[in-house]
């Protein structure tokens, strides 16, 4: 086996054997624009029997290619290698849902240490993290579990609880379009994209689009919930629009939601 470090300033891969007869046991890929902690943590990791760090990555490009060539349990991500691209996270997890992530951050920072778990990280930790509890975290990770402090429990259960208040709070409210309306009374009808596109007058993809920022402002993360939020918040109802039939409130029964996007 080898570990491959890939580094785009020199335009190829330098591969590192390893020890072919060590056991595979829990496979680690070191993401990290510092090669100071990937060093690091490698020799943190070399001393336990049952890890193995497959890949060391610079780049967010260069994990997406160490996953697609490595099978990997756990990733060790530094967070500033996801600056500014708020649908990474979910990327690599719908990409790869094996790899199960860790974020290494240099402050705690509730807004973000919410988020991260929000959208399918299963530990963030410091960067000064000590070598005993990088280890410890990694294999709870590893074995399916979900490495969190009480800081951070204390910031996911207010988040929720914060949002389960908005959503019911008609001050708050989110404010949705006459066209996002009109979609979400074609979805509480058991319409496909498809087949709302064709009513509206648009294409599916638009439709898909205005569709994620529906579940965005509503706080849904799927077709079910949002028929389910409009039934017990009589959305349709509230939100009327006179001029827009597509938008009148239907008595008939709801049709069976149909799984495809």
């Amino acid at each position: 086996m080898t570990v491959v470090n890939f580094d785009l300033n020199r335009g190829n891969e330098e591969d590192v054997p390893e020890e072919s007869a060590a056991p595979v046991g829990i496979r680690i890929i070191l993401a990290d624009s510092q090669a100071i902690y990937r060093v690091g943590m490698k020799k943190v990791f070399a001393l336990e029997d049952d890890i193995r760090v497959v890949a060391q990555v610079e780049t967010l490009p260069n994990l997406y290619a160490a996953l697609q060539r490595y099978p990997t349990d756990v990733v060790v991500l530094e967070g500033q290698l996801i600056a500014g691209t708020i649908d990474a996270i979910p990327e690599l997890v719908r990409k790869h849902p094996e790899a199960k992530l860790i974020v290494q951050v240099s402050e705690a920072d509730e807004a973000n240490t919410v988020e991260l778990y929000r959208r399918g990280v299963r530990g963030v930790v410091p960067r000064s993290i000590s070598p005993d509890l990088l280890v410890k975290c990694v294999r709870k990770i590893a074995e399916g579990e979900t490495w969190i402090d009480n800081q951070s429990i204390s910031w996911v259960i207010e988040a929720y609880r914060s949002q389960a208040t908005s959503l019911t709070d008609p001050k708050v409210q989110p404010k949705l379009s006459k066209k996002e309306l009109a979609i979400i009374s074609c979805i509480t009808r058991g319409m496909r994209n498809k087949e709302i596109a064709y009513q509206i007058g648009t294409t599916e993809q638009v439709i898909k689009n205005y569709l994620r920022k529906v579940y965005d402002k509503l706080g849904v993360s799927d077709r079910l919930e949002l028929a389910l939020y409009c039934l017990h918040h009589e959305l349709l109802k509230k939100y009327m629009v006179d001029t827009d039939p597509a938008m009148q409130p239907h008595n008939e029964p709801m049709q069976p939601l149909r799984a495809k996007m």
